[in-house]
């Protein structure tokens, strides 16, 4: 199975149009484009019913204590964890791609509603557990938010995304379902994946 990603080189610098923030000319934050990027796939194995997507950034830190703070940085020592920005399953088995701006085209402030799309159905990525205590930005996001790391982070975070091969028709998943949520449902039915990855950061001394 082979996933195509043409938008950065396998490895490279994510685009900040694909990002949910940029580094400003001036300051530590601005939003971004928040344009999900084209994906395609083929190399499909036999017997496959439908398709998941994540995207997942590993590189979270675990805690909160120090992220986005004036004159403290985020050790690149520090346990991390994953941070889900697109979460689609129940992808239809003829659909080969997903076009660039097709599931986001900016901000949206309190999120997307997850739920049913032309390409499969969505279920909610980490920027709504982020957000949680924030009564500007606060609610479920659904389908693809971009990378936007802490600013003082220490190290580049990674985004890896992947689309599955599965041999169901559906998983048994709706409302509000997580990353993790996929991962254990999938279990004993993935056929084949795919992976591309790119990097990103908003700490200007690594950019």
């Amino acid at each position: 199975m082979k996933l195509t990603l043409d938008s950065w080189p396998e490895g490279g610098p994510i685009p900040e149009k694909f990002a949910f923030g940029r580094i400003p000319p001036e300051g530590r934050f601005a939003l971004a484009d928040n344009i999900n990027p084209a994906l395609s796939w083929d190399d499909v194995p036999p017997g496959t019913q439908s398709f998941a997507l994540l995207c997942v950034d590993p590189d979270v830190p675990s805690s909160g204590e120090d992220v986005n703070q004036e004159g403290k940085s985020v050790p690149a020592d520090l346990p991390r964890v994953n941070f889900y920005h697109w979460v689609v399953v129940n992808m239809p088995a003829d659909l080969r791609a997903i076009a660039e701006g097709a599931d986001s085209a900016g901000v949206t402030p309190k999120g997307k509603a997850p739920g049913q799309r032309p390409y499969g159905l969505t279920g909610i990525n980490n920027y709504t557990d982020w957000f949680a205590g924030d009564p500007e930005m606060a609610g479920e996001y659904g389908g693809y938010d971009g990378p936007c790391p802490p600013w003082n982070d220490s190290i580049i975070h990674r985004y890896r995304f992947t689309v599955y091969a599965l041999d169901v028709a559906s998983l048994p998943l709706s409302g509000a379902f997580t990353g993790e949520d996929v991962l254990a449902a999938m279990e004993g039915h993935v056929l084949a994946s795919a992976s591309k990855t790119g990097i990103y950061t908003m700490n200007r001394d690594l950019a």
